[in-house]
């Protein structure tokens, strides 16, 4: 499911808000080799903003990972950010599969927040609804016009060719979750500036929402704590994270406000997914994002919703160089996306 789709050698490109994230795949099968992969940090808002300078800045940071990365085709499959993005389930009478299409288009015009005619919709059939079984239940996606203008911009200046558009949540239940488990996960990417929930069932997203609390936000708490400023907020939050006992418990009492602002976002998820799924009981959170590696952060959550919690690994299903496997599994949870979009078939 993508807003473009192609099949040709490519690599799979992240646009973050605060980095870029290229990863290339070589073979076929389930599990495919790594071939190269770069990450590079950078600056304020660029990559979302809608100034001409700034994507012309974008362009050349991902210019500059390409060159450092050694990849050379010039085909990319490239994420669409969460926030960018909307995307709901919907139920629709069973019709033949040449009205589908017509028909979910004109239903999409009255749910999608922008106009049908400013927005590229896009949508997969996944099965029968939980709601009605005489229904099918269809994933739907929509994305404004002029944000995939500029993406394509941005990628045609750094002289690319994109062959797939594709939301962070298709890529994240790509790279984290199995196909083969039927049993609904979560997928908590706790970003930078946000964090992107995904409810998954057998690899396709059921339920997704972009929560605007990240890192940032959790650093920002700290701040509030009398002399410390941003980089001391950003050494103790990376160091001790949760931990109550570290620094007579200042760091954990700043930021445990945010931590469970966080938390309600997500029970409010949670019980929207067991309004529409009933029985369908959530297995397991998988986190991943700069903030999961958090200490104490997943033991929290996994106690605050009595949820096994496991770190995901975004290289599970990539055959790694075995001097490069550590250094890999350090920096997992900052290629989910990218990985995701490289592993597209």
């Amino acid at each position: 499911m993508g807003i473009l789709s192609g099949q040709s050698d490519f690599f799979g490109l992240d646009i973050g808000t605060s980095a870029l994230r290229a990863v290339e795949l070589k073979g076929g099968g389930q599990v495919k080799a790594l071939a190269h992969y770069s990450y590079m940090p950078i600056e304020g808002t660029a990559a979302l903003s809608d100034s001409a300078l700034d994507r012309q800045k974008v362009s050349q940071a991902i210019r500059e990972l390409i060159k450092q990365s050694g990849i050379d085709t010039k085909n990319v499959a490239v994420n669409l950010p969460s926030q960018k993005v909307f995307t709901t389930t919907v139920d629709l009478d069973r019709i033949m599969e040449a009205d589908l299409a017509k028909t979910i288009r004109y239903q999409a015009d009255s749910i999608i927040p922008t106009p049908i005619a400013q927005s590229k919709v896009d949508f997969l059939v996944i099965g029968d609804s939980p709601i009605d079984p005489k229904k099918i239940e269809v994933l739907l996606s929509s994305v404004p016009n002029n944000f995939i203008e500029d993406r394509l911009e941005i990628l045609e200046a750094a002289g690319l060719n994109a062959i797939a558009m594709e939301s962070d949540s298709m890529a994240l239940a790509r790279s984290l979750t199995s196909p083969e488990v039927a049993l609904p996960q979560m997928v908590l990417d706790i970003g930078n500036t946000t964090t992107d929930l995904v409810i998954v069932i057998s690899g396709v997203p059921r339920l997704t929402r972009s929560i605007s609390t990240g890192l940032q936000a959790i650093i920002r708490a700290a701040m509030q704590q009398p002399g410390i400023d941003a980089a001391q907020a950003t050494q103790y939050v990376m160091k001790f994270g949760l931990g109550r006992d570290k620094l007579e418990g200042q760091i954990y009492q700043a930021i445990l406000p945010t931590i469970d602002g966080l938390m309600n976002e997500i029970e409010k998820s949670i019980q929207f997914f067991h309004g529409r799924y009933g029985a369908a009981k959530i297995d397991r959170i998988i986190v991943t994002g700069a903030a999961s590696v958090l200490p104490e952060l997943p033991l929290y959550i996994a106690n605050k919703f009595g949820l096994n919690v496991e770190i995901g690994n975004s290289w599970r299903n990539v055959s790694v160089p075995v001097d490069k496997q550590n250094e890999l599994l350090a920096q997992s949870n900052h290629f989910a996306v990218a990985v995701g979009m490289a592993e597209r078939d």
